[in-house]
């Protein structure tokens, strides 16, 4: 009897997402799942494509992105993911979510990274949810609800101070609603003006809502520079406080005079790993990008705008050179920027490729997907990894770059049944070419979709075709920690 199904990838270098050694076979889709793994020959399918030479492995997982407002906007908007075999994202990180709050007037920064007000129009995660629901995204979403969000309504937008304790009762009960209403954890960002002055005590009364959830505590943490120690402290309490896995966003050692101190901090959350949960996510480039802030800025780190509502005309441009044309000092041009994003080039390779290395580490490209001129991170991180890291400089083995973008992330984040290529699983699925993946993006062209990417299913739906673009499947889903 021959068994059928809807696609078969016939003689693939299979890369399960587990980090086991490659082997060759089969992979059978039907409806959203996969149907068969190894030796197919007695299996007929509507479609059947030849694989020899290439790689199936499972779609990967990007477990740090500011994707919240595009996964709403079409499969246009997500062509620099699908692009790169993406499958599912993970939005709200850095305490900045779409919900749940309302704005009638432009968010003050970073929350404008996701847009204006137009955009900030869900009172709560339900309705968001809701959204997705109804126009499906063209890729799976995980959800995190952001500190900054819930203390610009939590503090009626006087968030420049500790939350009062009705606050952040109000915030902490905000967070319940939108964890039973799908989301999956709970992001702060400490580092920025908007969230460094709440203490640690009151990110555990509002994160207190993951305990019963089972959530996630993800955090761009409030020192990723001299006092880098002491932000993973304060973090690893956190998460202790309320009983949290804890993700550590982008870990990075950043501006000159850190560099080197990777040392440092990665036996300390391997440490810390033995007595919690604990895990972070890591971008392949030495530059960070976000909004522009003056007080931010140093002479030895250069810093290249992405955007600027007032002067547009300056995205692309260096910051020193623009300062220069107009005859002023930095501080002053970056003042005349305002409102801006930049790219700062503030890492060290040798740190970037030890934190890639370590056990902890996940892949996550924290791209800006509205920036006008973005870094490059946002259509090239997976296949740098692939191509780059992994092939070129032989960093890790391909098994291992695959498991840190798929099974080590789908397991940290609790995706039942995605990030691995099985029987029974959800066929979210890439197939690449292993001797030409490469990213192509750069910092001064940096929107171009990667070479090697063959083509990108999600839920059983072709996404993504090399030289065809994003087809016009809406498969994705919203996936709940604990839930496929």
């Amino acid at each position: 009897m021959t068994l059928r199904c809807d696609t078969i990838l016939r003689d693939a270098t299979i890369i399960d997402g587990t980090g086991a050694a490659r082997f060759r076979g089969d992979v059978a889709i039907k409806g959203d799942r996969i149907a068969g793994v190894g030796d197919l020959g007695g299996w007929a399918a509507d479609r059947e494509i030849i694989a020899t030479g290439k790689v199936a492995a499972p779609g990967f997982i990007d477990a740090h992105t500011h994707d919240d407002r595009a996964v709403l906007c079409g499969p246009e908007c997500m062509l620099c993911k699908m692009s790169q075999g993406v499958t599912t994202v993970v939005v709200g990180n850095c305490g900045i979510s779409l919900s749940p709050v309302k704005m009638t007037a432009r968010p003050i920064p970073p929350l404008d990274l996701l847009g204006d007000e137009q955009w900030w129009t869900f009172g709560s995660f339900g309705e968001y949810a809701e959204r997705l629901a109804r126009d499906p995204s063209p890729v799976n979403t995980v959800a995190l609800i952001g500190h900054m969000s819930l203390r610009v309504e939590a503090m009626g937008g006087d968030v420049m101070r500790a939350a009062r304790d009705g606050e952040a009762e109000h915030m902490r009960r905000r967070l319940a609603e939108a964890l039973a209403e799908g989301a999956s954890g709970f992001s702060t960002g400490l580092y920025y003006p908007a969230n460094i002055e709440a203490p640690a005590e009151e990110v555990i009364a509002v994160a207190e809502a993951l305990r019963a959830a089972g959530g996630l505590y993800v955090t761009h943490m409030r020192n990723e520079m001299g006092e880098i120690l002491d932000a993973i402290e304060e973090t690893l309490r956190i998460g202790r406080a309320v009983g949290a896995p804890v993700v550590i966003s982008h870990h990075k050692c950043a501006q000159p005079e850190n560099f080197g101190r990777s040392v440092e901090t990665l036996p300390r959350l391997t440490e810390a790993a033995r007595h919690q949960k604990v895990d972070f996510d890591v971008y392949p480039y030495i530059a960070g990008s976000t909004v522009l802030m003056i007080k931010r800025l140093r002479d030895d780190v250069p810093t290249r705008i992405t955007w600027s509502i007032p002067h547009p005309e300056m995205q692309g441009r260096w910051l020193a050179d623009i300062a220069a044309e107009w005859g002023v000092g930095m501080i002053a041009a970056a003042e005349r920027l305002q409102p801006a994003g930049a790219v700062f080039f503030q890492m060290d390779e040798a740190d970037v490729q030890r934190i890639m290395q370590h056990d902890l580490a996940m892949i996550g490209s924290d791209g800006l997907p509205h920036d006008a001129f973005p870094h490059p991170r946002l259509w090239g991180t997976f296949p740098r990894v692939l191509g780059h890291y992994s092939r070129d400089l032989g960093l890790f083995s391909l098994e291992t770059a695959v498991h840190k973008m798929t099974g080590h992330s789908a397991a940290v984040f609790g995706l039942a049944d995605r990030g691995v290529v099985r029987a029974g699983a959800y066929a979210d699925l890439v197939l690449f070419d292993p001797a030409t993946v490469r990213d192509t993006a750069t910092f001064d062209d940096p929107v171009r979709p990667a070479d090697g990417i063959v083509e990108t299913w999600i839920n059983g739906q072709s996404a993504y075709v090399w030289g065809a673009g994003a087809t016009q499947a809406r498969a994705g889903r919203l996936v709940t920690r604990g839930r496929g």
